[in-house]
């Protein structure tokens, strides 16, 4: 099928277009941008830079500015999928939901207000597995949010290799491994798709030890080494 991908940036989302490209037709990526942490649905932190990841993966970008309540949301996703039905002809969404009955249950609602499949490649998944084949798959994010304890900022900017993968294994109790609670949030800098990789030239940290953000000011294109 030709799908649109529901693309924040983060690890799920291109752990989702990843699986994704191996049985469909990426036809765009759909990002959607609230106006701060406290969306409902929709990830935050360096959505600025989305474009510069879809120049990276080669695909062509749809982007939503969107309030951060549950109904503006949805008005808004609605809104970019219908612009993805009708410049590119889709038959399903992509999401990177894990195990959000609340996500999966709106966007599904959305896709079948439009006639469209709702495609969750991650569903159910072992937390701790998922992070597991983000590491075995290439995929290179950093973490760009925390958001309580015992997650801190000393976190930000490191990537997801496998001694973070025994971290929040050991931390699971506490918080989830996935992050889809909102405990952290992660950005993407390179993948197996990427023609080229994102590169950070400047950043800043906002907050307080155990709810901080690593805000990406400035990022280019740079080849694959």
């Amino acid at each position: 099928m030709r799908v649109a991908v529901l693309y924040s940036g983060g690890k799920d989302s291109n752990l989702a277009l990843l699986e994704a490209s191996g049985s469909h037709e990426i036809a765009c990526l759909v990002a959607m941008k609230p106006k701060s942490l406290e969306s409902w649905l929709f990830h935050y932190p360096n959505m600025h830079l989305v474009e510069l990841q879809a120049e990276a993966l080669g695909l062509p970008l749809i982007e939503r500015e969107c309030p951060d309540d549950e109904a503006g949301s949805l008005r808004a996703l609605k809104s970019a999928l219908e612009e993805a039905l009708e410049l590119y002809g889709v038959e399903a969404v992509v999401t990177g939901a894990v195990k959000s009955t609340y996500q999966a249950r709106k966007f599904s609602a959305v896709c079948d207000e439009l006639g469209l499949e709702c495609l969750n490649p991650l569903w159910g998944r072992d937390e701790v597995k998922l992070l597991e084949d983000v590491v075995k798959r290439r995929i290179e994010a950093i973490f760009t949010r925390v958001a309580g304890y015992p997650l801190s900022k000393a976190l930000l900017g490191k990537r997801i290799d496998s001694s973070v993968v025994e971290l929040l294994a050991r931390l699971k109790s506490y918080v989830n491994p996935s992050g889809e609670g909102g405990e952290y949030e992660t950005f993407v800098l390179d993948s197996p798709l990427f023609r080229k990789r994102v590169t950070p030239l400047r950043w800043r940290v906002e907050g307080s030890e155990y709810d901080a953000v690593l805000v990406i000011e400035e990022a280019v294109l740079t080849d694959k080494g």
